[in-house]
């Protein structure tokens, strides 16, 4: 897709997104006119352009901003009167089917776009602030676009230790890791690896983030009362082999999903912990037996995603010798830094890479569960068996030149 002209029709979308605010004189006449609908069109066009997970279309004081979420971080699109981002607004509601007179109340809602051919599936949030209302957009991806399991980016061995723990016929299997680590894409993408016509696949969802042909998604809905563990009830008696639950939010989830384990069904679901030794606290301190945990779960795979430096522009950095010897890196490391180009979008930065460390249950852990379930002791027993930690993993990209020391203390490096 990159050809010799694609910096100069960058320079000329941005320039379409401002030039008809200043050409257009009945921009404010209302919602339905002309130029507040190509902008918008403009606006996901380019956010697609752009690779932006999120648009947020914020309103302050006297004016309003438009920003893009991209390889998650925010960054300014464009800055707009505040009239013209209430026509913005009343625009994105009337496509996702909200209530344009109601401004007082927090509103959900969905919008599919076809953009060249492509239909792209868009979850809208609108949510009353101090100076009006404020919008964000997740732009989700088709079933189609899940990575293979081979192009998540992890280490060979982790993605040869997933592939045998999918092979199992029942137990758990958690992805673990903060909000926008890429959780629920790794879970579909194990959904694709064992997904066949001979098996009955079910997920249960809050949203229904990648749409499926092959697999039956149960859409959380709080209002009516189906919550996950209610979802979840009701599909054990729909005869399922593989269940994936989006997330274990309470002890009641905890509980059935650990049953539903036990009784011959493989489960997938995510949990937000920062670790893998800290999953197994977290699920004791929800009231699972510790028993339960070593009978039921598979495996844990806590992953991240860091930002990648731009080769085309990243310098090398000055880090303080008190600093290196903190982190435990080696006095002469090579360490670089962002610096921000055109080739990146001026970030410094370009695309993630996932990285995770693979816990699978075996007899050592399943012996130290019955005396503690404390997570530094866990974490302390995996170290001596040899698990490849995220901090290790973070070490060896920041000594590589891969990405910087500060994205890597984002990320959570800390001394090894």
């Amino acid at each position: 897709m990159h050809d010799e002209g694609e910096g100069d029709s960058d320079v000329e979308d941005d320039l379409s997104l401002t030039e008809f605010l200043r050409t257009s004189s009945d921009i404010l006449t209302s919602e339905e006119s002309a130029p507040i609908i190509k902008f918008v069109n403009a606006l996901f066009y380019q956010a697609i352009k752009k690779k932006a997970s999120d648009i947020h279309i914020e309103v302050h004081e006297k004016r309003g901003e438009v920003r893009f979420r991209i390889d998650g971080m925010l960054s300014k699109n464009v800055d707009l009167e505040k009239k013209i981002i209430t026509l913005i607004v009343s625009r994105i509601k009337v496509i996702s089917n909200l209530d344009i007179s109601e401004k007082r109340i927090p509103q959900d809602g969905r919008t599919q776009v076809k953009i060249a051919g492509e239909t792209l599936d868009i979850r809208v949030s609108v949510l009353p602030s101090f100076y009006g209302e404020r919008v964000v957009m997740r732009l989700l991806m088709q079933s189609d676009q899940i990575p293979d399991i081979n192009e998540l980016g992890f280490s060979s061995e982790l993605i040869s230790g997933v592939k045998g723990l999918l092979k199992a016929s029942h137990g758990i299997i958690l992805v673990t890791g903060p909000t926008g680590s890429g959780k629920t894409t790794s879970l579909h993408s194990f959904l694709r690896e064992v997904e066949s016509p001979e098996k009955n696949l079910i997920t249960v969802e809050d949203p229904v983030e990648y749409k499926s042909e092959s697999i039956a998604q149960i859409q959380v809905n709080e209002k009516v009362g189906l919550t996950f563990a209610a979802a979840l009830r009701s599909i054990l008696r729909q005869d399922p082999d593989i269940i994936m639950i989006g997330e274990i939010r309470d002890e009641e989830t905890a509980q059935i999903s650990v049953r539903a384990a036990l009784t011959g069904h493989l489960v997938f679901s995510t949990l937000h912990t920062n670790s893998s030794a800290a999953t197994i606290s977290r699920l004791a301190d929800m009231g699972v037996a510790p028993f339960l945990i070593s009978s039921s779960l598979l495996g844990i795979l806590a992953q991240r995603l860091v930002r990648r430096l731009c080769n085309t522009c990243k310098e090398p950095a000055v880090v303080a010798v008190e600093s290196l010897e903190e982190l435990d890196l080696p006095r002469e490391a090579s360490i670089y830094k962002a610096k921000g180009c055109r080739a990146c979008n001026y970030t410094g930065y370009s695309g993630r890479q996932s990285v995770g460390e693979l816990l699978i249950m075996n007899d050592t852990i399943k012996e130290l569960l019955k005396e503690t379930t404390d997570e530094h002791t866990i974490q302390k027993e995996l170290e001596k068996e040899g698990i490849v930690t995220l901090n290790s993993q973070l070490k060896v990209m920041v000594l590589a030149g891969e990405t910087s020391l500060e994205e890597a203390i984002r990320i959570g490096f800390t001394q090894v």
